[in-house]
C-alpha cells in the first residue's frame, strides 16, 4: 500500500524545488516562452496552480467537481489551455502566491480523505495516493519545461520513482489513446535510480524489456525529451514501439519534443 504521507512530502519537496527556480525570476521573465508551444513560464505555473485547485475540489467538494466536469465537457480539448491562459494574466507575485496556497490546500485535503475513498477525476476515479502521485508527475514535467526555458539543470532525486511508476502503469493507456491494442505480455522495466539502485517492474523473464536511467525514462513518459536523445535500451519490437508512444499524463496524445531539440 502506498505511503500517503511520504508521497505528500515528496509532492511538497517537488514544488519547493521548482519554486526556488521561479521565485528568483524578475516579473518580466515569467513571460519567457517554454518548450511547450504557446506556453510561457507563467502558463506553466498557472496550469499547476489550477490543477492543484481542481484536485482539491475533487478531494473536498465532489458536487463542485461534478459541476466543473459538466462545464468542461463541451470544450474537452481546450479547457486546460484556457485555464492556463487565464491564470497567466495575473501578476507574477500573485500567481506564485496562488500556486503556493493551492498546493498547501491540496495537501491538507488529501490528508483528510478517508482511507479507501476513490476521488473523482477527468479519467477513472483514484485514491488520494494516486492523486498526489499524479501531481508529483505533473510538477516534475512542467518544472522540466521551465528548467529547459531557463537553461537550468535539475538534480534528479528519488522522487522520480513515482513518475516512473506512473509511466509503467499507463502503458496500456498510451496504446489506447493512439488507437492501438496493447500487448498482452507484461514488459520488464529496469531503471537505474539517481543513487545507483535498480528500480524494476514486471516479470524477470519477460521477453520485452526496457532498461536505462530513471531520469531518461521519466523524461520520455512525460514527453519532455525525444526517444532518440535518451539512453534507453529495449529488447523486443513491442517494447521499442511502446517507447515511441508512451505518456504518463491523461488526455490526448502530446506533441512531445523533437530529436536534438536540447543539444
Amino acid at each position: 500500500m502506498a505511503d500517503l504521507e511520504a508521497l505528500l512530502r515528496d509532492f511538497s519537496d517537488e514544488c519547493t524545488e521548482l519554486e526556488r527556480i521561479v521565485a528568483a525570476l524578475a516579473a518580466a521573465d515569467w513571460s519567457q516562452p517554454t518548450p511547450a508551444p504557446g506556453w510561457s513560464i507563467a502558463h506553466q505555473i498557472g496550469h499547476l496552480a489550477w490543477t492543484d485547485e481542481v484536485a482539491t475540489m475533487a478531494a473536498a467538494d465532489a458536487d463542485g467537481f461534478a459541476k466543473l466536469l459538466e462545464n468542461a465537457a463541451p470544450k474537452v480539448l481546450t479547457f486546460v489551455d484556457e485555464a492556463a491562459e487565464e491564470a497567466a494574466t495575473a501578476p507574477a507575485a500573485e500567481l506564485l502566491d496562488r500556486w503556493r496556497r493551492g498546493r498547501d490546500d491540496l495537501i491538507d485535503a488529501l490528508r483528510a480523505v478517508p482511507s479507501g475513498t476513490k476521488l473523482p477525476w477527468f479519467g477513472p476515479p483514484m485514491s488520494a495516493a494516486s492523486m498526489v502521485s499524479a501531481r508529483i508527475m505533473e510538477t516534475f514535467a512542467h518544472g522540466q519545461d521551465i528548467a529547459d526555458a531557463l537553461g537550468v539543470t535539475r538534480t534528479p532525486t528519488a522522487r522520480l520513482r513515482t513518475v516512473a511508476h506512473i509511466g509503467v502503469r499507463t502503458r496500456n493507456f498510451a496504446y489506447a489513446v493512439h488507437g492501438r491494442t496493447a500487448p498482452v505480455e507484461e514488459f520488464r522495466v529496469e531503471l537505474t535510480a539517481p543513487d545507483g539502485d535498480i528500480w524494476s517492474w514486471g516479470a524477470d523473464d519477460a521477453t520485452q524489456r526496457v532498461t536505462g536511467p530513471a531520469l531518461d525514462f521519466c523524461l520520455l513518459v512525460t514527453q519532455r525529451r525525444h526517444r532518440d536523445d535518451l539512453a534507453l535500451e529495449t529488447v523486443g519490437a513491442e517494447a521499442a514501439e511502446w517507447l515511441t508512444i508512451a505518456q504518463a499524463f491523461a488526455g490526448p496524445t502530446g506533441t512531445g519534443r523533437t530529436a536534438g531539440q536540447f543539444d
